[in-house]
């Protein structure tokens, strides 16, 4: 079963296979140049194991786009230079970001993940907006 959520603190939480991913994106108005069309987003991301089998984290896989549609794809091996193994009850965190040059975006992706008895699956990190104080919104 797959639930997805997002919390009262701006977190997101989505849920696949007792693997439950919580992303907290924060806008770094510091390492941004919003007049040089540069901004820059972090984002902390838990990665909590609730089932009952040992799991590896393998591979990333991230969909980046920013407001007007272009469209960035990342893969590679496991996080922050980790594969992280996480054993029932475990979790894991790490803080990465990423630059748009736009003020605003969405991200979504999935972690590939290899269970203690050798199956190999997929979980989804939830989508998470991307929203600099220089956003504009349009309703149409």
């Amino acid at each position: 079963m797959e639930r997805e959520s997002e919390t009262s603190s701006g977190a997101y939480v989505r849920t696949t296979r007792d693997i439950t991913v919580v992303v907290q994106p924060f806008y770094l108005a510091d390492q941004s140049a919003p007049e040089e069309r540069h901004f820059v987003w972090a984002y902390h991301v838990r990665i909590e194991n609730n089932g009952g089998e040992m799991v590896t984290l393998l591979t990333r896989h991230w969909v980046i786009t920013d407001s007007i549609g272009n469209i960035q794809e990342v893969r590679g091996d496991g996080v922050v230079g980790e594969q992280p193994v996480l054993e029932p009850g475990q979790s894991f965190e790490y803080t990465s970001g990423t630059p748009l040059t736009t003020p605003s975006g969405i991200m979504v992706g999935e972690y590939h993940m290899q269970a203690e008895s050798g199956e190999q699956f997929d979980v989804d990190i939830p989508a998470f907006s991307l929203d600099s104080p220089f956003a504009t919104t349009q309703i149409h």
